[in-house]
This record gives structure tokens, sequence and C-alpha cells, in this order.
């Protein structure tokens, strides 16, 4: 993989994007960014890695995250914030994006509503072309993340994806954003040089 040919591919598609070292370095980034507005979190391994809820809470922000707080109404509040942050499970070197969610509301937050989205990942998430990136969501990220569940999905149990038809399945969508959305101030993609997420 290339991180300078991903990052120039994913600014040929109109992306932002900003590299860092750390995770702190990219924390404080953030932080400098994101004050005094409503921010969403999605389930995201890497923001709770950069500590993300509590720092940006530091900033003045009322921050929504269903990772620490309760309830449907945090899911609504998280998806109606002015900022969403989330990671990607994959990035393609040509600058394709993607996730897969169970329940939809992070992939929701990514494409509707926001004024400004930061996807933060680490570059372990960049594969050299998007079937490998595919590969990837669906086998690395898709994987590491059943685990967190009490379910009986066979990709628990052999550490690869089915496909299956499993009534505890947690893949039920794929979202592959080839741009930022329409009307959004800014959709930015937040590279981090360590290994980070799932």
């Amino acid at each position: 993989m290339d991180i300078e040919k991903t990052i120039e591919n994913l600014k040929a598609r109109h992306f932002s994007v900003s590299r860092f070292a750390t995770k702190e370095d990219a924390a404080r980034y953030l932080c400098g960014e994101i004050k005094n507005t409503t921010v969403g979190i999605g389930g995201c391994k890497t923001a709770d890695q950069m500590g993300l809820y509590e720092l940006l809470q530091d900033q003045g922000n009322e921050v929504f995250w269903h990772w620490r707080q309760q309830g449907w109404d945090v899911l609504e509040k998280e998806n109606a914030a002015e900022v969403f942050i989330s990671s990607a499970n994959a990035i393609s070197q040509d600058g394709q994006i993607i996730n897969i969610d169970g329940r939809g509301n992070r992939l929701a937050g990514l494409v509707f509503g926001k004024k400004r989205v930061y996807i933060v990942a680490g570059t372990n998430k960049i594969c050299s072309d998007f079937e490998s990136a595919v590969y990837r969501a669906r086998n690395t990220a898709a994987v590491q993340n059943v685990k967190r569940f009490d379910c009986k999905t066979p990709c628990k149990f052999d550490d690869k994806c089915h496909d299956c038809k499993s009534p505890d399945r947690k893949c039920n969508a794929m979202l592959v954003l080839w741009g930022p959305m329409m009307d959004m101030q800014k959709m930015e993609v937040v590279l981090i040089d360590e290994e980070l997420g799932m």
C-alpha cells in the first residue's frame, strides 16, 4: 500500500485529508477544530482509543455517543449533531471509504444532515484496491466487531465472513463513500500512522 498515493486519491475525490504521527497528535487537532458545538460519535474503536469523547467534552461540546450513554434518544442525538465522527472499516488506495453496519446509525451519520464529518483511521485501514478493502471490512473489521456481542454468527468462531443468514447477524449494510455528500461544509479523513481500531 502507498499512503501518499492514497492521500492523493482521497483529495482527488474532494475529501479533505490530514495525517498525524500519533493518535494524541490527531486528537489535539480535532479538539482545535471542534469547539462549542454538538458532536455525535458512531460506533468507533479508534475514537475510543483516542479518548475523543472526554476530550471533546472538555472543549465545551455536547457529545453524544451510545458507547457512553444509554437509550434510543442518544442514537437520534448522534445523528442530529452538527459534527459527526466515525472511522472506516477500510480505505482503498484509490480513495474509496468502506463501512459495514448492523443498525445503520453510523452509516446514516456519515451521509446525511451534518455540517462536518471526520473519519478517523489508522493507516492500517488502507488496502491496495477496492476488492481488498471490501475483504478487510468483511473479514477483519466485521469479524472483530461481532466478538463484542453475545451472538452465535459463524464468523465469531472461525474469523471469516460467511455472508450468513444468522438471526444474530451484525453486518446488514455496506456503505462506500466515493466523495463528500452534497451540502456538507467538510468531510475530512484524519489518518494516523498507528494501528488503530478494528
